[in-house]
């Protein structure tokens, strides 16, 4: 009975620490999960301007976009007229260029919003010669040195972020594992008085399996909580972070986090009580 009762605080301290371990790694999946949704609302975000030649009608201008809207690149498109181009371009300026010119030198254009995976050098040239086809189409242009930069330094964070997200997921399966062998350190005699009185293996590491089973649930589902949390004080604070969270993968990621403290405390668990069952009694003191 005495055991019994000492190992519930040793419980109490692995479930809280384990918890703690998961919910720091939760956070970090998190800023992962915020960073990927940033990427892909800058790239769907980038505009590409198809401009027409002088002479193209608006029938032939509508026509082009119907085209281009059953195109599998094409996220959504808009005309910009003559007119509205200039129009944007002096807010932009802040003078008037047709004053100052005598003419409208701007274009009729279609502004082409792509999926996330067609924003790249490559797909975006692929997509330039597609479009160049039409012989209404004067030019395809795009920001060049924006969606190199982009892609560059998103490519940097993916990197950065993902060995972060390695070695700090070595480090909680380290911290988790040892927690959970301290827990168990205290319950060692009881193993071993089980295995002196002629309990079989199965026998005696059946409940113990259990309650790290229960054990890794309550760990998994306080560092869930606590995650939970956060992110609801984050959102309150940058109400922005509300378009960037992708519901289903943070409901991937608060399941991973209760699957691995499950996992690896039943582990964890199941290693020590064999370790102790093949220790002779001498060497448990």
């Amino acid at each position: 009975m005495a055991t019994g009762k000492k190992s519930k605080p040793t419980y109490f301290n692995a479930i809280l620490g384990v918890a703690l371990v998961l919910f720091l790694l939760g956070i970090l999946g998190w800023l992962v999960i915020n960073g990927r949704s940033l990427s892909r609302a800058f790239k769907e975000d980038l505009e590409i301007s198809v401009d027409f030649h002088d002479n193209t009608t608006d029938e032939n201008v509508a026509k082009m976009k119907a085209i281009l809207e059953k195109q599998a690149f094409v996220r959504n498109t808009k005309i910009i007229t003559k007119e509205e181009a200039v129009k944007m371009e002096n807010q932009v300026e802040g003078t008037n260029v047709v004053d100052f010119l005598g003419y409208n030198p701007l274009f009729t254009s279609v502004a082409v919003k792509l999926h996330e995976e067609y924003v790249n050098k490559d797909s975006l040239a692929k997509i330039k010669t597609f479009i160049m086809q039409s012989n209404i189409v004067r030019d395809v242009t795009w920001p060049n040195v924006v969606v190199d930069q982009m892609n560059s330094n998103f490519r940097k964070i993916g990197i950065i972020l993902g060995a972060i997200s390695i070695v700090l997921l070595i480090v909680v399966v380290f911290l988790i594992d040892n927690t959970v062998r301290l827990a168990m350190f205290s319950n060692r005699f009881l193993i071993k008085t089980m295995q002196m009185v002629g309990a079989t293996q199965q026998f005696i590491t059946r409940p113990f399996d259990m309650r790290a089973l229960l054990n890794g649930f309550i760990s998994g589902v306080l560092a869930v909580i606590a995650l939970w949390v956060v992110m609801s004080f984050a959102t309150k604070q940058l109400p922005v972070l509300s378009l960037l969270n992708d519901p289903t993968l943070v409901l991937c990621l608060m399941g991973g986090m209760i699957l691995l403290g499950i996992i690896i405390s039943l582990v964890s668990t199941h290693r020590s009580v064999v370790k102790y069952l093949k220790l002779h009694l001498d060497d448990l003191y």
